[in-house]
């Protein structure tokens, strides 16, 4: 299984063409599970089936993950041992998000075939439908709907006669603004024909389709467009919440009310996405990387609510947005967070601050890479990525680079690196803005600004800078008005950097 070439599933500046109501963020490549079997259901061929999953269904982790690949690579970082108990041995989703019609059949059975050996349920997620994500950063996807339907039916033929889960295009019903009406029209057709497809070839298959979030679009609407796509006939349910952070409450509740909006047909039941909702959704609701986040409720099929199937980790924990690091890349540092900032983290071990706590993004043999949060803004960006505001400042002490990774009308998201040249623990950076930015979350430290000047300070876990050594995984996200000019008048710990 190859990883795909996924340079922007960040979805970090062209996603959001209400940028009210489209805060979301889709996930991820990758997986892990806890253990145990599985009630295998069943269903007649191309018609979901009105039972919800068994309780007792246990999911499927997936070894060759890239927070698996990261835990095997670093067995003496500090934040191992918590991030190999709370996140690599929890069930995340296998996204298939590379179009790769020569070898997804492969790909499909050899997960499926090796989740049925270990007595689980494999939580597969298909995000390859034509316009994806309406040509923005995580543009891709099949170039057409007749393509679409060829390599979706060779991911049915690969399923086997196994239980699997299929979380089935996010995004692709909740945002379709960028489509004509026969654009739309040939979409929904496309997922009636994979739910069926899906079912046809594997009756044991469960398939659910796209909700959005509660605060997308209204339950009505939702519904219309999941009605339009067959739902009723074509799924056993719907998804909600990928990759985003809304309280798992709150997407039942919608979840509820959309399905209300159908008729509640018997048939069709709910999944909910809660890997990082812990905390829910950050101030303003930041959808990349976000700060302050947590690991939601673990995956399970005992919801004790009988519309709901099953609460999911479909976006892997630690896997980046897009802002923190490339999209799908796994980061310790936002793995680590998604911990100590939940309620259990007093029982988590405390790293030691290390010199240089930069992103591990290990090479990754997976169906596709991981998918991340988009909040696009419907205007296209004013600069392109070459003219985007960057700045670096350095002396003999201290070397800080500042460099917006994404820009859209009234919005960027920006990274930056230190480097100094004797040891610190414990850092501090300032700089001060040549426009109107304003900086609204920010990740690899704690960010105030007053007027045009930002502080930046360490979090815990990157207090440490070694001699010599560059700091990376530190960033922001933000708006600007009129002017998103370059910054300037950089310090480390007081030191002018310029």
């Amino acid at each position: 299984m190859r990883m795909p070439d996924f340079g922007d599933r960040g979805r970090h500046a062209a996603r959001h063409t209400d940028a009210v109501n489209r805060r979301r963020g889709v996930a991820a490549i990758g997986a892990a599970t806890a253990a145990v079997t599985l009630a295998a259901v069943t269903q007649l061929s191309g018609v979901a089936s009105a039972g919800s999953i068994a309780a007792s269904t246990q999911f499927y982790v997936y070894p060759s993950s890239s927070v698996m690949k990261w835990d095997a690579a670093n067995p003496g970082d500090s934040r191992e041992p918590a991030i190999a108990a709370q996140i690599a041995a929890q069930p995340q989703g296998i996204w298939f998000s590379n179009y790769s019609p020569s070898t997804v059949q492969s790909d499909a059975s050899t997960i499926t075939t090796a989740a049925a050996a270990a007595g689980k349920t494999p939580v597969l997620v298909m995000y390859n439908i034509p316009n994806r994500d309406c040509g923005g950063a995580s543009a891709g996807g099949a170039p057409d709907t007749t393509s679409y339907k060829t390599y979706i039916q060779s991911f049915a033929n690969g399923l086997g006669a196994h239980p699997v889960i299929v979380i089935l295009e996010p995004d692709s019903l909740a945002l379709q603004t960028c489509l004509s009406a026969a654009q739309a029209s040939d979409r929904d057709a496309a997922l009636a024909f994979a739910g069926q497809a899906i079912h046809t070839a594997d009756p044991s298959a469960k398939v659910y389709m796209d909700a959005g979030h509660s605060n997308w679009n209204s339950a009505s609407a939702q519904a219309a467009a999941l009605n339009a796509a067959s739902v009723k006939t074509s799924a056993d349910g719907i998804f909600s919440n990928v990759s985003n952070f809304m309280a798992t409450s709150d997407e039942v509740n919608y979840d509820k009310q959309v399905l209300s909006a159908l008729g509640n047909p018997s048939n069709l039941h709910i999944v909910v996405d809660t890997s990082r909702n812990g905390n829910g959704p950050a101030s303003g609701d930041p959808w990349c990387d976000p700060s302050g986040r947590a690991l939601g409720q673990t995956p399970t099929a005992n919801t004790g609510d009988s519309q709901v199937d099953a609460y999911l980790w479909v976006k892997p924990p630690g896997e980046s947005d897009g802002c923190a690091d490339a999209a799908g890349t796994f980061d310790p540092a936002l793995a680590y967070a998604l911990i100590t900032n939940g309620p259990s983290h007093s029982a988590s071990p405390t790293p030691s601050a290390s010199a240089s706590p930069s992103p591990s993004a290990s090479p990754s043999k997976s169906p596709s890479s991981s998918p991340s949060a988009s909040a696009s803004p419907s205007a296209s960006p004013s600069h392109s990525p070459s003219s985007s505001p960057s700045a670096s400042a350095s002396s003999g002490g201290c070397h800080v680079t500042y460099a917006v990774q994404s820009e859209w009308a009234g919005g960027f998201t920006a990274a930056v690196t230190i480097t100094s040249a004797k040891a610190v623990n414990g850092w501090t950076v300032t700089y001060h803005y040549g426009g109107d930015q304003k900086v609204t979350s920010a990740w690899g430290a704690t960010a105030s600004q007053s007027g045009a000047n930002v502080t930046l300070t360490n979090v815990s876990y990157d207090a440490s800078i070694a001699a010599g050594a560059t700091l990376t995984g530190v960033g922001m996200q933000g708006t600007w008005t009129s002017s998103d000019a370059a910054p300037s008048s950089f310090t480390l710990n007081g030191v002018a950097c310029n």
